[in-house]
């Protein structure tokens, strides 16, 4: 790692035994980040650096990495914002050129802004046709109520529309600012050579002030019954606080999260899909930040099996609160994870990512041999200790999303 004197860093991890390189500049200020004025903002600055530099037209930055068979990509989170590139290691410094140009000199056309306000509206009509994406927004809005985390990356369209071409290029500025980027790199390179290319792009910008603090949200266990009509199916997204990504129990969440409803072992899967026959699709998920965090269910069922569905995972809470888990399921659970963290790190860029998001959140590296030592250290008792924590009637969170008829679940219901 190396850190340029304007704030910039950089975290390399050379893997000469492949033939790629995956690059990430990645800027350490998503959605939340932004003003109830400003939602959105974020991910419309994403889709504007594709759209041209102060050198390159839009067609110019898709060409020079599909003309040496790479990738060019970018997305937009909560915390985070990344723009990346793979390529054939000797296609190195052309890709980063091209990376680097578009965050650092976009051109922010006021024709183009107007143009890309159509497509983001078109973005948020496309997403709000899709009945899981729309249930973890409502779901989110009221758990994190009157919090950034709950107003959705896309923004409104009210937000989108209010878009011009100073509120951009100004919150630009701000946020882009050295002390907020973090570029890393995985594959068959040197570190010096990454530091090079990085000082030829980044050492002329000048530092900005620091990053803001966060706030951190509080959560509201509301329930909300939204109906709509036109949906063959009833959503429902069930949600609990969790801890935050850097806390020391996090392994012992990872652990209850894979028992809980991450694949086709888990109890969720195998006693409401396998067992009731009552979902399709249903699965736990963390969703972790820098100082809160939330563990969410997801179901997909039918009007008459909602309640159904709702008592079967209240049950699973009541059992995690109440009994210990076995030393086969832990040995489980805990095999999963190891795998699935190990897989997931085979490729360039996800080892990229890593190492964006362990700088960007702990300021360390860890190794693989640290993350298996912590996974291995969780014990049933700690599990069962945050299933006690957490699982609690007053803090669960329920949206119900369909054509609900009569359909009623109240606080009642969720007594574990």
């Amino acid at each position: 790692m190396t850190t340029l004197a304007n704030g910039v860093r950089i975290v390399t991890e050379a893997m000469p035994h492949v033939r790629s390189v995956s690059v990430g500049i990645w800027i350490g200020a998503g959605s939340r980040r932004e003003t109830p004025e400003q939602n959105g903002i974020s991910h419309f600055i994403e889709h504007m650096l594709f759209k041209g530099s102060k050198r390159r037209s839009a067609e110019d930055i898709a060409r020079s990495v599909d003309s040496i068979g790479g990738n060019l990509d970018a997305f937009t989170a909560k915390e985070l914002v990344c723009f990346s590139t793979k390529v054939l290691d000797e296609h190195l410094s052309l890709a980063f050129d091209v990376v680097a140009d578009l965050v650092l000199h976009p051109r922010f056309s006021p024709e183009d802004i107007e143009k890309e306000k159509g497509v983001i509206l078109e973005e948020i009509k496309m997403e709000e046709d899709s009945p899981d994406y729309l249930v973890h927004e409502i779901f989110s809005a009221n758990f994190w109520r009157d919090h950034a985390l709950g107003k959705p990356i896309l923004g409104t369209r009210e937000t989108v529309k209010s878009f011009n071409r100073a509120t951009v290029r100004n919150y630009w500025a701000k946020a882009y600012a050295p002390s907020n980027v973090v570029i890393t790199a995985a594959g068959n390179l040197t570190h010096e050579r990454l530091v090079d290319l990085a000082r030829e792009h980044f050492e002329r910008v000048r530092p900005g002030p620091p990053p803001p603090r966060d706030s951190a949200p509080a959560t509201h266990a509301r329930i909300e019954l939204r109906k709509k009509k036109a949906l063959e199916q009833v959503h429902l997204c069930l949600g609990v606080p969790s801890y935050p990504l850097p806390h020391e129990e996090r392994f012992a969440c990872y652990v209850l999260n894979t028992m809980l409803g991450a694949g086709m072992s888990s109890r969720l899967f195998q006693n409401i899909r396998e067992r009731q026959g009552l979902a399709y699709a249903v699965f736990s998920e963390l969703s972790p930040y820098r100082d809160t965090g939330c563990l969410s269910i997801y179901a997909g069922t039918s009007r008459q099996s909602a309640p159904k569905v709702v008592a079967s995972i209240v049950n699973e809470f009541r059992q995690l609160k109440e009994h210990p888990v076995g030393e086969e399921e832990l040995r489980r659970a805990k095999d999963y994870l190891k795998g699935s963290l190990m897989l997931s790190l085979e490729s360039t860029y996800s080892r990229m990512s890593n190492l964006a998001r362990q700088e960007m959140y702990f300021g360390r590296f860890f190794t693989l041999d640290e993350l298996v030592e912590s996974i291995e250290s969780v014990t049933a008792a700690a599990v069962q200790t945050v299933a006690r924590t957490f699982f609690d009637p007053k803090q669960i969170a329920l949206t119900v999303l369909g054509n609900l008829e009569n359909l009623k679940i109240g606080r009642g219901d969720l007594a574990c």
